[in-house]
């Protein structure tokens, strides 16, 4: 003796888009509220605007470099798993201590140095006043 129960076909449905719901809300977490946990708040407080400018450009160098390597593993065979397990934790921290130190430098009012002027060759220094 068999007894069969059999739901109707709109709490089946019903059940699946809370389930799909319930999953998504894992996903809109993300990495920028994650990452912030992973990132002293304090890092770059005692760093000037001239150390601020090498450090995001360091940053950022390093966000390129490991974004071509992620990208460069999904080419192979179980490349995204390859690049989850061996890049995503770094870019993440990366990414986050690049968030802080940008947040730095508006905070402490930092603008972009103009390059130095070069004189044009056979061009003579201007004279000093006396």
């Amino acid at each position: 003796m068999t007894i069969s129960f059999r739901l109707p076909r709109f709490a089946l449905v019903g059940a699946g888009l809370l389930a799909g719901a319930g999953l998504s809300g894992c996903a809109a977490i993300g990495d920028s509220a994650m990452s912030q946990a992973f990132v002293d708040p304090a890092r770059y407080d005692l760093y000037n605007c001239e150390q601020l400018a090498a450090e995001r450009k360091s940053l950022d160098a390093r966000l390129a470099d490991l974004d071509g390597l992620m990208r460069k593993a999904e080419t192979g065979v179980a490349g995204s798993v390859v690049s989850e397990v061996a890049y995503r934790n770094d870019y993440i921290n990366v990414k986050a201590q690049s968030r802080l130190a940008e947040q730095t430098w508006r905070d402490n009012k930092c603008t972009e140095a103009a390059p130095p002027t070069v004189a044009a060759p056979g061009a003579k220094p201007p004279r000093a006043r006396r």
